[in-house]
């Protein structure tokens, strides 16, 4: 998978959340050899609210889903508080780019840490018996 300016996904992310992303012209597919995925504009143009919307992923906070039925058919007390605070959370993403989110140290030693355990986890499946010893020895 092909990151803007060389950068590399280090995550596991399932052809189907790309395939969602593809649909949106947030990234388009690359075939053959070497192929994956490139954004379809700049990371600093892309935000993490975009995304999150275009996987259909819910940034609500109610207990009702926003339907304002949640006290016996009625709305509740504080239903507008929630309502408000799902609208924050969702500025709130509008305003990190892909490119704020990939740039945090943390986040790249996240996704480093997680590629790592992946990696170790294929070997042991690919070779159950030595994938260990070979894991094992190059870890000394």
């Amino acid at each position: 998978m092909i990151f803007p300016k060389g950068r590399a996904f280090l995550f596991p992310i399932s052809s189907s959340f790309f395939s969602t992303l593809r649909k949106q012209d947030l990234v388009s597919s690359v075939r053959g050899p070497g192929g994956g995925y490139l954004l379809g504009r700049q990371d600093s143009e892309i935000v993490v609210a975009e995304i999150i919307d275009a996987v259909s992923e819910s940034l609500d906070t109610t207990k009702c889903q926003g339907k304002g039925d949640c006290q016996v058919g009625e709305m509740c007390l504080t239903h507008h508080l929630w309502e408000d605070l799902s609208a924050q959370i969702h500025k709130f993403l509008s305003n990190i780019s892909l490119a704020d989110l990939v740039s945090k140290r943390e986040v790249e030693q996240i996704a480093r840490n997680q590629h790592e355990r992946m990696s170790t986890e294929q070997e042991v499946e690919d070779h159950p018996q030595g994938g260990l010893e070979r894991i094992a020895a190059s870890s000394l």
